[in-house]
């Protein structure tokens, strides 16, 4: 009787855990629970992984963290700027930009997370940072529609606390905000305001 062998197939090995995956679950953790919540034990039961594959990218907690800011800065100012950069009408990329950052803001808990951790000193540069150029960005786009800078920058500055009023408002007490469908009629007002002459 012949003999026949199996072959025992190998376990597919698991892609490797890069920085950026470390960072994307550092940022679930803190819109879910906060700074306290990036944890690197519970981060690795996450990923499915060990401690040893943080420290191959990491030095400590606080890179991470570092990490994961930038990370965060990097999607939701650079890449949401880059994105509607690509609508050539300054009017409709304002638009565009706001009814983008508010649905963003309010699927995701992340931003308020961290406006509530502010005076952390890691979480105070990457706002101070990502502030100062969301600010210039929409103080571009108001300038693109013929305001003079001073008037630009005051209407970008203005644009912005509507924006962050709108996103802490949405987490606290969502039912004050406009129903989904009354949103797009609530945004034209809000922006025809801001626009106005």
């Amino acid at each position: 009787m012949a003999m026949v062998q199996r072959q025992q197939k190998k376990p597919a090995a698991k892609p490797r855990l890069t920085a950026e995956d470390w960072a994307d679950a550092a940022l679930t953790a803190i819109g879910e629970g906060g700074l306290a919540a990036v944890a690197v034990e519970p981060l690795a039961v996450r990923l499915g992984t060990t401690k040893g594959s943080f420290y191959w990218h990491f030095a400590n907690r606080d890179a991470l963290i570092e990490a994961a800011l930038n990370r965060w800065s990097e999607i939701h100012t650079e890449g949401m700027i880059t994105e509607v950069e690509a609508e050539p009408d300054p009017r409709q990329r304002i638009r565009l930009l706001f009814g983008e950052a508010i649905a963003s803001a309010a699927s995701d808990p992340l931003e308020v997370a961290l406006l509530a951790t502010a005076s952390h000193p890691q979480v105070t540069e990457v706002l101070r940072r990502v502030t100062e150029r969301r600010v210039a960005y929409v103080a571009e786009l108001f300038a693109e529609l013929g305001f003079p800078e001073p008037e630009a920058r005051r209407r970008g500055l203005l644009a912005y606390t509507v924006y962050l009023g709108h996103t802490q408002l949405g987490h606290a007490v969502p039912s004050a905000l406009p129903a989904a469908d009354e949103f797009g009629a609530y945004l034209d007002e809000a922006l025809d305001v801001l626009m106005m002459r």
